[in-house]
């Protein structure tokens, strides 16, 4: 009985393919005598390469293409994000506005300033310095436009015009009532004037 099933598992094995793909095996061409004709076996041989590199010149078109596509998407994804951060950077500082124009109002006051006590106005001078330095380094800068400076709509915004009989100070910045702020590449908040007509 174990004869029979060591002849069985003979008989399998035997009968079992090396090569389970049809693909992968070189199949030879045999004349009319039977005997393999290696110049038709070459030249199907031949065609068989040419279609292969051809296969995988279109992969490699393909993959290119494809590393490409990513390649852009990622340039794009970061000048998205870039974006993000700038906007977020921006409506944080809009945020801060209010604040740093509570100091403006502080400071302009020279003459009640100058009643508080010096100890307690060098602190907060110097936290308003901290501020103006954090600001800055994040890439936001004051506008701070002077008296008698041509107005520029670009950076400035004129609140109200003031009558003037000298025809010198026409179209000039006659007062600031509140600075402006700037990033790096776009005006915050414009410098808020008011100008000679």
């Amino acid at each position: 009985m174990k004869d029979e099933l060591d002849k069985k598992e003979e008989e399998i094995v035997e009968n079992e393919p090396l090569i389970e793909e049809e693909d992968d095996i070189v199949e030879f061409v045999y004349n009319a005598d039977g005997e393999e004709d290696l110049k038709a076996t070459l030249k199907k041989t031949r065609k068989d390469l040419k279609e292969s590199q051809k296969e995988k010149q279109e992969y490699l078109t393909s993959w290119q293409k494809e590393r490409a596509d990513f390649q852009n998407y990622k340039k794009d994804e970061e000048t998205r994000l870039s974006r993000a951060r700038n906007i977020s950077k921006e409506m944080f500082v809009e945020e801060l506005l209010p604040v740093l124009d509570a100091y403006d109002m502080a400071f302009a006051n020279r003459e009640a300033w100058e009643k508080v006590e010096k100890n307690w106005r060098m602190g907060v001078e110097y936290i308003h310095q901290q501020l103006i330095k954090v600001l800055s380094d994040n890439g936001v800068s004051e506008i701070s436009p002077k008296e008698g400076e041509e107005i520029d709509p670009n950076i400035h915004e004129a609140l109200e015009t003031i009558e003037n009989s000298d025809e010198s100070k026409s179209g000039k910045i006659a007062e600031v009532t509140q600075k402006g702020y700037k990033s790096t590449d776009r005006i915050i908040r414009p410098a808020r004037v008011k100008v000679y007509k």
